[in-house]
């Protein structure tokens, strides 16, 4: 039996070309050698996430699924802000270790919560 707050509903995503684009318009932005997150500020009373995980920077399918997974499990695991987020990979992500990658995402809601909260 899943517990409510573990999962990763509908509502949690980012659905459609135009919340994207919201973000991307004026994001407040997290960036490491393996991830960027951009997150903004939306008067929604839960945080959504999107995923921009390319097949120009992470090439096979089972490394980008392997990423999306742990994205998804971080979001879900985290106590996260209300706010749009979207993940974008860069090509060191492909092999980094779990861990190492949890610990990068962990640090990216920290950092992006903190920030929006200051504005």
């Amino acid at each position: 039996m899943h517990n409510k707050p573990c999962q990763f509903t509908r509502q949690q995503r980012l659905l459609k070309a135009r919340d994207y684009q919201f973000v991307f318009a004026k994001p407040y932005t997290s960036s490491d050698r393996y991830l960027t997150v951009l997150a903004r500020e939306k008067k929604l009373p839960f945080a959504r996430l999107g995923l921009a995980i390319t097949k120009k920077r992470i090439k096979l399918a089972v490394a980008r699924n392997r990423l999306k997974r742990l994205i998804r499990e971080s979001f879900r695991q985290q106590q996260i802000a209300n706010l749009d987020y979207v993940v974008l990979a860069k090509s060191d992500a492909y092999q980094a270790d779990n861990n190492i990658l949890l610990n990068s995402l962990a640090k990216h809601w920290h950092k992006l919560s903190r920030q929006c909260k200051k504005s």
